[in-house]
């Protein structure tokens, strides 16, 4: 078999602004570190004739990047290929289903998915019975509560802002370690019992079920707590506990957590005895040895290396691989954004042009072809968690519409066209050398003549998050911590989220009172299915001021070991669930 030539995904940044503001960020992207399935909203055939998946074996991953900050202090939601969820369960977690099932939010350590009172400003969880740390002690409420508090320490800051932004006295609060005055524990959490946990909230949110799935929410016992040591042993809540972890997470072995009882987890299989994580790797050796998948790799998976183009037609022509390919959608979007206190972006004109204008298929080429991206005409995912509501409000069709953008151009007073630059990384992936060019050529068949302007990686990112010095149109892309329309939509588009003196998503400084209104009343629904449907028509909504032009929503594909079987992959990582995979 001839070895197949690897690309490794893109794995977005992910900024964190201590400022009290919502800075939702883009999940692990990684060729779809949310949202994987294959074929079609389901799982590679991988391993499925040879009988059901039985327990035994170990598993194991093969990536490019390090499984770092192994804390659930740290972690930024489900990060790392799902890897840290088999070691740290929380109050909820995701439907290990495939596809869009697995978009739901099901309960885990909790009995179910909280009780909201006092407008949804206060939630309460209620724990099962029989939750046990690996050296058999009892799970309380009171380790989901310092687990919790640890998170706000300065030192170990990394994960999701949402509880600093959310709890009352979150803004503050510095965590439980130090020798200051400030209080080292939080009135907004409250534990009347071993059983019970309360959060008092500054505000309605009824995402809240989804935010309780993130790290933070994993229970610590306050004694075994070592602080920025704890990665190295973190005590574990779920079916796997860590019995290595070399060099900040390159070399990362679990195995099984005895304590862990599968009557109190409907969610995690658990299959093999161990699984040996192993990083630093090229990602061309990563594919070529999940291809040949001799000895210990026919067990073997990725979580953050994917197939390109030159991969998958080689696959193409293989039936056996080809069964091994798990296909994932991720709720994320690739897209031009603007800002309009520069111009000529100012004029509303302009940016109508620009969307008319612009080819999309020449993008999606650009990325790899259609088998790794697809058209997007909607801010939102085109998933029904999120709220997606069709709609193309500047009509382009595949290859942009010339006329169209010419006469929204004359409108604006560019009747001869006009000259504009472009910001891109010149780093080769999504908002690189390529993707610009493909735009540049678009818009110069409507008389727009594009500059490109590119910056390298960590400069690029510096110049698009910064408020004060945005440019005026550039490419990026966005990804949700979980699959609903509030940490979408709100850090782009909700002007009390601008943020000045760290990284700004809301490129556009759009601050519409109507439109911050309708986040905060949206945003209070306890009802998912309700919430979902009021974000997608308030998507339609921002999308009639063409403040961004989407492009695409990225296809993620990933080989799998020969012998792997019971390969899931849902909509919300968008890559293989390891809780799920057997190698027997």
């Amino acid at each position: 078999m001839r070895p197949i030539r690897s690309v490794r995904a893109t794995r977005p940044s992910r900024p964190f602004s201590r400022r009290a503001t919502v800075t939702a960020v883009s999940l692990a992207l990684v060729g779809g570190l949310a949202a994987c399935s294959g074929p079609e909203g389901g799982g590679a055939k991988a391993g499925d004739g040879d009988g059901k998946p039985a327990e035994g074996g170990t598993l194991t991953v093969l990536n490019t990047g390090a499984q770092s900050d192994f804390d659930p202090a740290r972690l930024y939601t489900s990060g790392g290929g799902n890897v840290p969820s088999l070691v740290f369960r929380t109050l909820t977690t995701r439907n290990r289903a495939a596809g869009a099932e697995g978009t739901k939010v099901v309960p885990d350590l909790a009995t179910d998915l909280g009780t909201p009172s006092e407008n949804a400003t206060v939630w309460t969880y209620t724990l099962k019975d029989g939750l046990k740390f690996e050296d058999g002690s009892p799970i309380t409420s009171a380790d989901v509560k310092y687990g919790v508090e640890r998170s706000f320490a300065a030192e170990l800051s990394g994960g999701a802002p949402y509880l600093r932004d959310w709890l009352i006295g979150g803004d503050t609060f510095q965590g439980p370690y130090g020798s200051g005055k400030g209080k080292k524990t939080l009135d907004s959490i409250e534990t009347p019992d071993e059983k019970t946990i309360v959060f008092r909230l500054k505000k309605p949110v009824g995402d809240f079920p989804y935010l309780a799935t993130q790290t933070q929410f994993a229970p610590v016992p306050k004694d075994k707590d070592t602080g920025t040591a704890y990665e190295e042993h973190p005590v574990s809540s779920g079916p796997y506990k860590v019995v290595e972890n070399t060099n900040d997470g390159e070399r990362l072995r679990l195995e099984r957590n005895e304590h862990w009882s599968e009557e109190t987890d409907d969610q995690r299989k658990a299959y093999p005895d161990a699984i040996d994580v192993r990083s630093g790797l090229d990602a061309a050796v990563i594919n070529q040895r999940l291809s040949t998948s001799s000895g210990a790799d026919a067990a073997a998976i990725t979580t953050d290396t994917n197939l390109g183009p030159a991969e998958l037609a080689q696959i193409g022509s293989d039936e056996g691989l080809k069964d091994r390919v798990g296909i994932g959608h991720f709720g994320y979007t690739n897209y031009l954004a603007f800002n309009p206190k520069v111009k000529p972006f100012d004029q509303p004109e302009v940016r109508q042009a620009i969307s008319h204008a612009i080819g999309r298929s020449s993008v999606i080429n650009a990325v790899g072809g259609s088998s790794l991206a697809e058209p997007a005409t909607t801010f939102l995912p085109n998933q029904e968690a999120f709220g997606y509501t069709p709609y193309d409000h500047f009509p382009a069709g595949e290859n942009g519409d010339p006329e169209k953008a010419k006469e929204a151009l004359a409108k604006a007073g560019h009747e001869d066209g006009l000259t504009i630059t472009l910001t891109h990384s010149t780093e080769e992936g999504e908002m690189g050398p390529k993707v610009a060019a493909a735009v540049q050529q678009s818009l110069a068949k409507a008389g727009i003549t594009v500059k490109l302007q590119g910056l390298e990686g960590n400069a690029y990112n510096e110049k698009r998050w910064d408020a004060g010095d945005t440019p005026g149109f550039f490419l990026t892309r966005w990804g949700a911590d979980w699959p609903a329309g509030y940490p979408f939509l709100a850090p782009i588009f909700d002007g009390r989220q601008i943020v000045k003196d760290g990284a700004n998503f809301n490129h556009a400084q759009l601050n519409d009172p109507a439109v911050n209104e309708e986040f905060d009343e949206i945003s209070g629904i306890t009802d998912l299915d309700a919430a979902a449907e009021r974000w997608g028509a308030l998507d339609e909504k921002i999308g009639e001021q063409a403040l961004t032009v989407p492009l695409y929503h990225p296809v993620y594909q990933r080989l799998v070991g020969k012998d792997v079987k019971n390969v899931v992959i849902s909509d919300w990582t968008g890559v293989l669930d390891i809780s799920q995979v057997a190698v027997k």
